[in-house]
């Protein structure tokens, strides 16, 4: 789907393309493609290179074509191992042709949008867009991580009443997704880094890009204190479950003891050897009270010993 906007002034949808106009492609389909490639002249494997979903954070130029890649938080639809992670979004420029591209609708084009034309005000050049595109890109992550905190706390509280499988893996699984949201937010930094100096930079883009360096920064803080947060919540539950097991066992093992001491018992006055009990009627009862009281012995001072 490619839907055309007027940044000037306010942001507009447009019903065709125009000089300097913002084309916006969201999951584009196979006539989407050949319309970039025959009508832009697009390198084709710019297209290729934003659909690969492994794609990092990056800059090209291609016959007077710039593709930047900016990595984006993206939260899966269908249960999956990493609910949260990111995607590529490709920023491609040339003289007066903006494209951004991206293979997955996301919440933060449709508010991406949303904001700009509640401001009003659209664009100043395409390296304004840009640029709000990272700021953008930065609050989502910070939006995410939220999102992923609150799982987190619910997860620790069913752990706490529990220790289960489901609420183990939960937290594992945003565990990989901080690990995605982690390495993204680095690519995106360098990349930032990287356009300052290629990029015909203002001074209201330098104030911009400032604010951008700050959301960022808060961003990949927050992921990292999470992540340690979640690394140390594993590690604490992991040693609960040990430790249970681990007084299971013991438990177990004195239980047997126990049990043994009976059979020993009866073993021993069961062999055929003289023990003085061969003829005496009571020597049944007497070998039941004695195996009794050895467990009993026995059961009192493993208590004394909180083994059981």
């Amino acid at each position: 789907m490619k839907t055309f906007w007027n940044t000037q002034g306010e942001l507009t949808q447009l019903d065709r393309w125009q000089p300097n106009c913002w084309i916006q492609v969201t999951c584009p389909t196979e006539e989407d493609q050949r319309m970039l490639e025959e009508e832009y002249n697009i390198p084709d494997y710019f297209l290729s290179d934003i659909s690969d979903t492994d794609e990092r954070a990056r800059y090209e130029y291609d016959d007077g074509w710039m593709l930047i890649i900016l990595r984006i938080p993206y939260v899966k639809e269908v249960r999956s191992r990493t609910p949260y992670t990111t995607v590529p979004l490709g920023i491609i420029h040339k003289r007066d042709v903006t494209i951004t591209v991206c293979y997955y609708e996301t919440n933060m084009m449709i508010d991406f949008v949303s904001f700009q034309q509640k401001r009003g005000e659209g664009f100043t050049d395409y390296v304004d867009m840009i640029f709000r595109l990272f700021l953008s890109s930065a609050v989502w992550y910070l939006k995410r991580l939220k999102q992923i905190s609150m799982l987190i706390d619910k997860a620790k509280r069913n752990l706490d009443r529990e220790v289960n499988n489901e609420s183990l893996i939960g937290l594992s699984r945003l565990q990989d997704s901080l690990t995605y949201f982690n390495t993204s937010i680095r690519g995106n930094e360098t990349l930032l880094s990287k356009l300052k100096f290629k990029l015909q930079i203002d001074e209201l883009d330098a104030d911009l890009i400032e604010d951008v360096n700050i959301e960022m920064t808060q961003a990949r803080e927050t992921t990292n204190i999470y992540s340690n947060i979640l690394e140390s919540t594993m590690d604490t539950y992991q040693s609960i479950i040990n430790n249970n097991m681990n007084t299971i066992m013991r438990t177990l093992t004195s239980v047997t003891i126990i049990l043994m001491l009976p059979t020993l018992v009866a073993s021993f006055f069961g062999m055929n050897l003289v023990n003085g009990m061969e003829q005496n009627p009571a020597g049944f009862i007497i070998a039941i009270v004695l195996s009794v009281l050895v467990s009993m012995v026995t059961w009192v001072f493993f208590r004394h010993k909180r083994l059981i």
